[in-house]
């Protein structure tokens, strides 16, 4: 950053202050729906520090303890590695009452998007991507709840984290990150960590791949079991905007298999399907239109979260003490198409009073394969609408010291994406639903999670080079009776095939993040206008 003006230094450190008030709870202009700010004509130089309207975590008032865990400048693709040795003075380790991950970052110049990991021990503990930055340099921060990653964290680990950059004439910016985990002691109340922390995580797979043949052996005495990929599209090429694929015999630039745009993440133990997932459609910093991401990401962009597939019904079967070939696969990808990563950890409780817990898988219900239909149809407005369906029920038992469990997993999954175009492409648009409905029930007691994920982007190119995305996206889940609402609307146009200072970029973003149920209450708008942030405002 050494290069910025006084001038330019002062700008920043009132956007930075700004930013650091919105993360410490802080309402900026609280009192009007607007911030008394000044909006430029369009992009300059410099613009807000990224930030989000998703809420704080919360942490408890204890003692607090924090560990650097890397640090490194990112230019090229060689991996930060170092070893990590756990706290002293926050608590027995292992029984923290909450840890907390924090990423600093920051970035000057020119650089695209870039999607980055971290592991501790070979668990993937964090997954991101990274802002593109202003010509002046931005600087940002994530935050990530790890506490289910205890266990892994009680003990001194090798360090592995990689932000795969590429810094040359053109492509300018270095990703300057730190990565730090504060611990806090477990609260006067309570003798250990929260009961929902894992006692072990068993990772499958390195940060690059889709898991293929792995060998999985469980404890003995394992009577929960849970899957979590982190499975992100992404590398530039179409498998980035897999949701914009289409069918060998329709006419696009972005070609996918039989089944078009339909993607499914499946989870399978020694060749039978275990587990069905939506992929979350994620869009990058630098996808469809950066102007779009100038401040405020799109939902999980900074933060990517895992799917989660509960095995628990196959508890019985994995107890028996032999390896068991574990597949994480990506459904309607072209075969030889590469572009998708889904490294996975599998997290096991175990039964503390049972060295050896037996059962047996009872009940499996699963279609052959997803149901998909694709209709295309040709002339000066092409279409694609694609249909897809897919469902998994199973049931096992466990006997364990606390009695018979009985565990049932009923997963169903929709797709629905309707995708216009010219035959030049300089009209694009899509809209894409999908739904992800888990109901889980032990002996009797049903948890339930509905997620749906909605994307609606429209781009045009007209006759000046002009390219305008008006861009709405929404993440929305209902998990026993708590609501959260994510959505993202934005409308962006500048300049193709322009040097930067003569795209005259404008854009509009607004985030609007919501909770309610059960007693709780947030909901926290944020909105720009070419990059400069124009409204905060907390209605809880």
């Amino acid at each position: 950053m050494e290069q910025l003006t006084t001038r330019g230094r002062l700008r920043r450190t009132a956007l930075a202050l700004a930013a650091a008030a919105t993360t410490l709870g802080l309402t900026l202009g609280a009192a009007s729906p607007a911030l008394a700010v000044t909006v430029p004509a369009e992009f300059g130089t410099d613009y807000h520090d990224p930030l989000t309207a998703a809420p704080a975590i919360t942490t408890p008032h204890t003692k607090s303890c924090s560990v650097t865990v890397a640090e490194a400048k990112f230019k090229d693709f060689t991996p930060y590695t170092g070893t990590y040795t756990p706290p002293t003075g926050c608590g027995t380790p292992g029984r923290w009452s909450k840890v907390v991950l924090r990423m600093d970052g920051s970035v000057a110049g020119r650089q695209y998007d870039r999607l980055g990991y971290l592991d501790i021990g070979g668990v993937e503990v964090f997954r991101t991507s990274t802002p593109e930055p202003s010509q002046d340099g931005i600087d940002w921060s994530v935050e990530k709840d790890v506490t289910r990653y205890e266990k892994t964290l009680s003990g001194e680990h090798s360090v592995d984290m990689l932000i795969g950059n590429v810094v040359n004439d053109t492509y300018t910016g270095v990703l300057d990150v730190k990565v730090t985990l504060t611990f806090y002691a477990p609260e006067p109340s309570r003798t250990a960590s929260a009961a929902s922390a894992p006692d072990q995580v068993i990772p499958l797979s390195d940060a690059d791949s889709v898991t293929s043949g792995a060998k999985l052996t469980t404890p003995r005495n394992s009577e929960r079991i849970l899957a979590e990929v982190y499975a992100t599209g992404s590398g530039g090429g179409c498998e980035e905007f897999w949701y914009s694929a289409v069918t060998p015999s329709a006419s696009y630039s972005c070609q996918g298999g039989d089944d078009g745009p339909y993607r499914e993440v499946e989870v399978s133990i020694d060749g039978k399907v275990a587990g069905v997932a939506s992929p979350y459609p994620n869009v990058w910093t630098g996808g469809w239109s950066p102007y779009l991401w100038s401040v405020l990401p799109s939902p999980t962009a900074f933060d990517v979260r895992p799917l989660e597939f509960d095995l628990t019904p196959f508890a019985g079967e994995l107890n028996d003490g032999t390896a068991h070939t574990v597949d994480v696969s990506v459904l309607g990808v072209p075969s030889g198409q590469t572009g998708w990563s889904a490294p996975t950890n599998i997290l096991v409780w175990q039964d503390t009073h049972k060295s050896v817990v037996t059962g047996a898988l009872t009940s499996y219900k699963a279609s052959s394969a997803p149901k998909v239909t694709n209709t295309y149809e040709d002339g000066s407005l092409r279409s694609l609408v694609t249909e897809g369906t897919h469902s998994l029920k199973v049931s096992g038992y466990l006997d364990t010291s606390h009695g018979r469990v009985t565990t049932t997993v009923d997963r169903s999954l929709t797709t629905a994406i309707t995708h216009h175009w010219t035959p030049d492409e300089s009209t694009d648009n899509q809209t894409g639903r999908w739904t992800d409905a888990q109901k889980v029930t032990v002996n009797g007691h049903t948890s339930r999670t509905d997620r749906t994920y909605t994307l609606d982007g429209r781009s045009t190119i007209d006759t000046d080079n002009r390219l305008r995305v008006i861009m709405s996206i929404d993440d929305h889940a209902r998990t026993d009776g708590i609501l959260s609402d994510d959505k993202y609307a934005g409308d962006a146009t500048f300049t193709l095939g322009v040097a930067r200072e003569d795209r005259h970029a404008v854009a509009t973003t607004r985030e609007r993040y919501r909770l309610s149920g059960a007693g709780v209450c947030y909901d926290h708008t944020l909105a720009t206008e070419q990059g400069v942030l124009t409204k905060d405002v907390r209605r809880c």
